[in-house]
């Protein structure tokens, strides 16, 4: 008894894939690579939350790594 073959309707394309991804897929990695990047940028200026608000503490990292 021989197997039949799967035969596609739809031809297929000999140039590359293409795939569209939505914004964040782009943008979450990007904001994780940056915040970790913050995180090891200063590692000896580590220290605990002293009553200062996260934001602003986020945006006085990033205006050092990007003064340097």
């Amino acid at each position: 008894m021989s197997a039949r073959t799967y035969t596609s309707s739809h031809p297929r394309t000999r140039g590359g894939v293409e795939v569209r991804l939505p914004w964040w897929a782009v943008a979450l990695p990007a904001i994780a690579f940056a915040a970790l990047l913050l995180l090891i940028s200063a590692p000896g200026q580590a220290h605990a939350a002293a009553g200062d608000p996260a934001v602003a503490h986020v945006l006085q990292r990033i205006q050092e790594s990007l003064s340097l």
